[in-house]
């Protein structure tokens, strides 16, 4: 068993092993996925967040025991950079992994467990939300700050950005952390990254809107670029679902 802490949780570290260790039996169930599970744990009051991502195939098995990090050494990583950049996300903990000789096994990620009034989910489904325009907007530009500071978000999809109301404002968290790039990001990148955001070109109307406003590009040259990246999403996840119900017949 490998282990990395952070410094604050370092004397913590025997009752979070111990969380981890008896994960399959103990903890409160929070998200119970087919391929990571994701329960909670009580800290001296105080709440983690501890995501078991299952164990991969034999390919990868390999090549995270020998070539690539983890998926929780990742988030890890991840987590910690984003902090510095001042960006939103719920304070890593530590991360574990599990391997034999000669294969990689299972991994966890320990996070603090952030509260939240909503997600970018609930902008898909109620367009009558309290504050709806505020916030989809104040979305947009948490976005570009992200591009700003040369953060591409690989899984910038509906459910991973946690919301806070702060006075008259909100927060924006990043979950799901282990797919990033970082690095300068040219407009086209940019674009693209709002493609699993939302099929509604309502929405896709006024995330342009607000782009346009923070890049300082024409508002018809960012909205048709963003909806020609949600139409390739959506075509190309269309395709996927095809093929997949072929392969099952």
């Amino acid at each position: 068993m490998k282990y990395i802490f952070t410094e604050h949780y370092k004397v913590y570290k025997e009752e979070i092993k111990n969380f981890v260790l008896h994960f399959n039996t103990e903890g409160k169930d929070f998200i119970v996925g087919q391929r990571n599970s994701i329960k909670l744990f009580d800290l001296n009051g105080e709440k983690l967040n501890i995501k078991a991502f299952k164990i991969p195939n034999i390919i990868n098995q390999i090549a995270y025991k020998f070539l690539r990090k983890s998926k929780a050494q990742r988030s890890f990583e991840y987590g910690n950079k984003l902090l510095e950049l001042g960006i939103g996300t719920p304070k890593p903990v530590a991360y574990f992994e599990f391997s034999t000789l000669f294969l990689f096994k299972k991994s966890f990620y320990v996070s603090e467990q952030l509260e939240c009034d909503l997600t970018y989910r609930e902008l898909i489904h109620d367009f009558n939300y309290p504050d709806y325009d505020t916030i989809l907007r104040a979305f947009t530009r948490f976005t570009f700050s992200l591009h700003e500071k040369g953060v591409h978000f690989l899984d910038h999809s509906p459910g991973n950005t946690l919301i806070k109301k702060n006075g008259e404002g909100y927060d924006f968290y990043l979950v799901d952390l282990n797919r990033m790039n970082f690095g300068e990001m040219d407009f086209g990148t940019r674009m693209k990254n709002f493609a699993r955001l939302s099929h509604y070109k309502e929405m896709v109307e006024v995330m342009s809107d607000e782009y346009a406003k923070c890049i300082g590009e024409d508002y018809d040259k960012v909205f048709n670029a963003m909806w020609k990246g949600v139409e390739g999403f959506r075509t190309k996840r269309a395709r996927k679902k095809e093929l997949k119900k072929k392969f099952k017949l």
